[in-house]
């Protein structure tokens, strides 16, 4: 498998774990090819080709338990040059669950008023070059501009056969880089698991009383060769605690392989973003992308029209009430069962 040299640590944003009840879905994105213009940018770009034909695997997915039908919902909002648009409020959106207006909007978040917590999860098997060292730097400045003292958190975790953790949640930005310097190299790949057991063991909490961002920056080159659960199981867990992937590839060969489409179908199927960098430059564009998204958040909580405690599938869809502006957020969730 590469090494990590391309390789920038941290996993644009989660549905709060305030969700009253667990909603579940799992986007399938069919493979897709780059053109070698493509492939020859100096600057890491979200892997937009695994856009389209999109369809929801029913039989991978749990169905939950729940009492109370009201979803929340991170979304992003951008303008036609692919800028984050800030500043928006609750009268500028549009939204549709299961294609009708929800019943009422109970709360309308923008991005400051909710803390973020944020996992690294580093794939650390293989050779690593002296370029991890420039690596390192890099995502312990991501960490400095992303965590805000006494409001986010942040951990970091290694994984090769086995899941490590390297510092625990703590909002001391010096404790996360020396978490980030403990890392070795060495091993297998067991990335579905260190997927799952991370949002198990990391988001699972119940944080009703305190509404909050999940999310996960994944630095692999998404090749797995001992996995215990299966890719489907480990987006189901990601979407089961409401945890958004941002996952960099590691991957410096030019050529869109296996792992990159693993990587780019997690990060879809959770609302977030791939990065492919090509160079240096690109995985410093890659971690300063991600700040840029967390920090252009919202969060909306609504109670559904015509909700059925029936397991049916129900489509979301969220628009800003402007011109030339699109939305990314997740696109639906299975309903619970009474």
């Amino acid at each position: 498998m590469p090494s990590l040299r391309r390789l920038m640590m941290i996993t644009s944003i989660s549905t709060s774990p305030c969700l009253r009840f667990l909603f579940v879905f799992l986007l399938l994105i069919p493979s897709a090819f780059l053109s070698k213009a493509q492939l020859s940018s100096q600057h890491a770009a979200p892997f937009s080709g695994l856009e389209t034909g999109v369809q929801v695997e029913k039989d991978a997915l749990l169905t939950f338990h729940s009492t109370v039908n009201e979803v929340n919902v991170v979304f992003v909002a951008m303008d036609k040059r692919g800028r984050f648009i800030r500043h928006l409020s609750e009268t500028d959106l549009r939204i549709l669950d299961d294609h009708k207006p929800p019943a009422a909007i109970t709360r309308f978040h923008q991005e400051t008023d909710l803390p973020l917590y944020l996992g690294l999860l580093i794939d650390v098997s293989g050779s690593i070059d002296s370029r991890f060292i420039f690596e390192q730097n890099i995502a312990i400045g991501f960490m400095k501009h992303t965590i805000r003292t006494g409001s986010d958190q942040a951990f970091i975790t290694g994984f090769n056969k086995e899941s490590y953790l390297a510092q625990d949640f703590t909002d001391n930005t010096q404790l996360l880089g020396e978490g980030i310097r403990k890392l070795k190299d060495g091993g297998g790949t067991a990335l579905y698991d260190a997927i799952y057991h991370t949002c198990q063991e990391k988001f699972s909490a119940d944080r009703s009383q305190s509404p909050a961002r999940n999310a996960i920056v994944i630095i692999s080159d998404g090749e797995d060769n001992l996995s215990e659960f299966s890719l489907a199981q480990a987006i189901e867990m990601a979407m089961r605690t409401d945890v958004v992937v941002y996952a960099i590839s590691t991957n410096d060969t030019g050529q869109i392989l296996h792992g990159d489409r693993v990587l780019a179908r997690i990060a879809e199927a959770t609302g977030g973003r791939f990065f492919l960098p090509l160079n240096m430059n690109g995985i410093s564009a890659s971690f300063a992308s991600i700040e840029d998204e967390l920090h252009s958040e919202y969060a909306v909580s609504y109670r559904p029209a015509g909700f059925r405690f029936d397991g049916k599938y129900r489509p979301i869809e969220i628009s800003v009430l402007r011109k030339n502006t699109r939305v990314r957020v997740r696109p639906g969730y299975f309903a619970p069962v009474p």
